[in-house]
């Protein structure tokens, strides 16, 4: 795991190792064992790692013995000992124990098709010396970021917005579209980023960029490719059990030892069953809770499963003033503004599990592959009417994030003139759906193009990387998806309770009645922080705020200030002023700073 950059300059041109050496830094916290930096005519490529597979002889970037190529990389080739073994008897030498070094052999045998080969989660850039051209890859789901900027005479690569932000010709500029997105759907996602220019390359996609600088897009996998199945429940069951043995038994590669994030839910529930009876034997586990507030936590069902497989476990116990200390450090480490209040406590998590560890497995991508949300299965006349009042994605993701009336009063003029809907992504991605799908599946495919990899896989890459620590999520294995996606519906949902085959397959691994618990998610207590004298501080900071005054009415704070604390409403629209004005002034006004972790939020304001 790790951090890269670098730089493809129009021919004639140079890049400069200083502002390479520049960039690298800015992505220090991804890789903190190792950097590296190659020059070579108009590419640079930069690595900063985390080493975990290949420790002694993974340095980066790597380079092929006739010098032809050239690799950065970040993230996990999961399947890198087969591929190798084929590689081999092709005549190919490896010279490390690195699975990244997989890449470049592929490459050099297969071309682009040696995308459909990898499995795991990555994103690369790879140039080619005898074409002249710079590859950026990504891996199917978007579990790692990666993102670009095409300059006059360049174009900039990285794992993070914020090593882009040294190459900017000028001050960074805010999208209006994208901040609206952020606001109404939590997250702004798709190939455009907050801020003008920048780009992401999209899950499975890679981009081949000319020496004149020009882009080519080659998309190599689309869960559009799904076809759904007709299988009966035990066959189906039968299967997926070797889907999850053959993803786990591939995760756990590693030379480091790894931990797991436990929720008490199902999903870690099932990553833990897995772990031990694959011989992972007492690992670290981590869960969190909180003091002092009326939410319900999920600490005692975590420790009970931690008990059950033999698991030396760390509950987390927080205090409120805990929690949100970490809202600055958040805003930075994420890049794009998106509010997943989750990514508060997560950050927590990692940085107590990266004091011994480097890696830990998390369950993430287990709702989306079986349908485990009850957005999936609405009750019909819920569909039908939310249908008709928001056409065009069957009554999915209609729901704007801010209330008409604040959205009316506190936004300014350019965000009620930005160009392009709410919520086009989700039209979108609905309506490129095959006809024969149901609506279920329509559902999963919106989210796993638009929220799963722009909200919660920001939030696991990078509040874990912000501390040096890699993430696995073995439920996002693109099998696993496909195989998920491609099931009948009542193998997914039956009497209205989501994810029906994987507890069916799950309840012998499990504690007894651990499946009988309701569906809590991964809540954190915000209207029990703010309240009372605090949102009154928040509101004179707002009205203060220079982002603030660039982008909304600041008159009309004073009102949205006095309905929160009246109880009627207003803590998504303050939380998102709240995280917008750190993230304005983090990545606007004073590129380069960097909150500690545990700070007071209302400073950073």
């Amino acid at each position: 795991m790790c951090g890269i950059t670098g730089l493809l300059m129009r021919a004639g041109l140079t890049p400069d190792p200083d502002q390479l050496r520049t960039m690298a830094a800015v992505l220090a916290h991804r890789g903190p064992d190792d950097r590296g930096i190659y020059c070579a005519g108009p590419v640079g490529l930069a690595q900063t790692r985390l080493s975990i597979i290949g420790l002694a002889t993974g340095h980066q970037p790597m380079v092929a013995a006739d010098g032809s190529l050239a690799l950065a990389a970040n993230g996990e080739v999961y399947n890198y000992l087969e591929l190798n073994a084929d590689l081999r008897r092709q005549g190919r030498q490896l010279l490390t124990d690195s699975d990244s070094e997989t890449i470049l052999h592929a490459y050099a045998v297969h071309g682009l098709d040696f995308l459909s080969q990898l499995r795991g989660m990555y994103a690369f850039a790879l140039h080619d010396a005898r074409t002249g051209c710079l590859i950026l890859g990504r891996d199917r789901l978007g579990i790692k970021p990666l993102f670009y900027a095409r300059l006059s005479d360049r174009v900039a690569f990285a794992s993070e917005i914020k090593a882009l932000l040294p190459v900017l010709p000028g001050r960074p500029e805010v999208d209006p579209g994208a901040l609206r997105r952020f606001l109404q759907n939590q997250f702004a996602g798709g190939e455009d980023t907050l801020l003008h220019g920048i780009h992401r390359v999209l899950p499975g996609e890679a981009l081949i960029i000319h020496p004149d600088l020009r882009i080519e897009r080659h998309r190599y996998w689309s869960a559009l490719d799904v076809t759904p199945r007709t299988i009966d429940a035990d066959t189906a069951r039968a299967e997926l059990d070797g889907l999850m043995h053959a993803a786990m038994h591939e995760h756990m590669r590693s030379d480091v030892p790894f931990g797991l994030f436990l929720s008490g839910g199902v999903d870690s529930a099932v990553l833990a069953a897995l772990l031990h009876q694959h011989g992972a034997g007492r690992i670290r586990s981590f869960s969190v809770g909180y003091r002092g507030t009326a939410m319900a936590h999920e600490l005692t069902e975590a420790a009970r499963v931690a008990a059950h497989f033999g698991f030396d476990h760390s509950p987390l116990e927080l205090t409120l003033e805990q929690v949100f200390a970490r809202l600055p450090l958040t805003v930075w480490a994420a890049d794009e503004l998106m509010r997943d209040y989750a990514s508060l406590p997560t950050a927590i998590l990692a940085q107590t599990a990266a004091a011994e560890l480097k890696v830990v497995f998390s369950g993430e991508g287990g709702d989306e592959a079986f349908a485990g949300y009850r957005r999936y299965h609405p009750r019909p006349l819920e569909r039908w009417f939310k249908s008709v009042l928001h056409p065009g994605s069957g009554g999915f993701r209609t729901r704007g994030q801010w209330s008409g009336r604040w959205s009316r009063r506190v936004m300014g003029p350019a965000l009620h003139g930005a160009p392009g809907a709410d919520r086009a992504p989700f039209v979108a991605a609905w309506q490129e759906t095959p006809p024969a799908w149901s609506d279920m599946q329509r559902r999963q495919y919106t989210d796993l193009v638009t929220a799963l990899p722009d909200n919660l896989l920001v939030k696991t890459d990078r509040m874990l990387m912000a501390f040096g620590l890699e993430g696995r999520v073995p439920f996002l294995d693109h099998r696993v998806v496909e195989f998920g996606l491609s099931l009948p519906d009542p193998l997914k949902v039956r009497r209205h309770q989501g994810k029906w085959l994987l507890k069916q397959w799950a309840a012998p691994l499990l504690p007894p009645g651990h499946l009988e618990r309701p569906k809590r998610g991964f809540h954190v207590p915000v209207g029990d922080w703010l309240t009372g004298d605090l949102t009154r501080r928040l509101g004179e900071r707002l009205i203060a705020n220079r982002g603030i005054r660039e982008w909304f009415e600041p008159a009309a704070i004073p009102t949205l200030v006095a309905a929160r604390q009246a109880g009627r409403g207003g803590a998504r629209e303050l939380f998102g002023l709240m995280q917008f004005a750190i993230w304005h002034r983090l990545f606007i006004e004073e590129p380069g700073l960097k909150p500690g972790p545990e700070e007071d939020p209302l400073e950073w304001v």
